[in-house]
């Protein structure tokens, strides 16, 4: 559980923008974060205690997976692995397709940055329907390394995306929900 002070600041920062990318979808703008360093060492802070000597590896999703990740990654001295749209890696890599709302995506792994055995974090932004984070959870396993963690900034509860992650056996932290 985040700090609750914590989750008022998050709050008060994140901009609610009405029907984008299209109508009924209430967008949560995390961009604010970026403008008050303090707040941002906070959610890192936030995130590092959460997997602090639990893992050996962070895995970010492409690209908001990123912002964060990374930064968790340095401050818990643990390599950070890119995961990526298909066709941005060069070989080798491992590939995993999922569905979409409309279509279907693939995303992408180098293999040989993970160990077998690990035990990683798979981190992005924001947990929706849980598609893509199941996708980079199986790029993990087959490298043979374990997703023990999965963190967000935000979860979004009536996408029920949590349920979706449970046949990983993992802990799952979201500072935020909504």
């Amino acid at each position: 559980m985040s700090n609750p002070e914590l989750i008022k600041k998050l709050e008060q920062t994140i901009e609610n923008i009405p029907d984008f990318p299209k109508p009924g979808i209430q967008f949560k703008d995390i961009t604010p974060i970026f403008l008050n360093p303090k707040l941002y060492e906070e959610v890192i802070e936030d995130l590092a205690n959460f997997s602090h000597g639990k893992i050996d590896a962070v895995c970010g999703i492409e690209s908001r997976g990123y912002l964060f990740g990374i930064a968790v990654a340095v401050a818990l001295e643990v390599p950070f692995i890119l995961i990526r749209k298909a066709g941005k890696l060069p070989p080798p890599f491992v590939a995993q397709k999922y569905d979409l709302e409309y279509g279907s995506a693939e995303i992408e792994m180098r293999t040989g940055q993970l160990k077998p055995g690990q035990r990683v974090l798979v981190h992005d932004d924001l947990l929706a329907t849980g598609g893509t984070t199941e996708a980079a959870a199986k790029l993990v396993e087959k490298q043979g390394a374990k997703v023990t963690q999965f963190s967000f900034l935000i979860g979004l509860k009536e996408l029920h995306g949590t349920e979706r992650l449970k046949q990983f056996d993992a802990e799952v932290h979201q500072i935020l929900e909504y």
